[in-house]
């Protein structure tokens, strides 16, 4: 398992957006807008921050 971290910040905002990608984006425990988290680097993150990619910024 990957211990490797990244941290996703929100830079776009989820209103009306489609559902599924909101959920993506709280899923990955976003709250608000320029909220960062970090979370581990696994192909279900991965999933989500591909699914919703032009909402967040990304950095290793």
């Amino acid at each position: 398992m990957s211990d490797r971290k990244l941290k996703v910040t929100l830079i776009r905002s989820t209103n009306g957006r489609l559902k599924s990608h909101k959920a993506c984006v709280a899923g990955l425990g976003i709250r608000r807008m320029h909220h960062t988290v970090e979370v581990i680097d696994t192909p279900e993150n991965r999933g989500m921050i591909n699914k919703a990619y032009y909402l967040l910024q990304v950095e290793d």
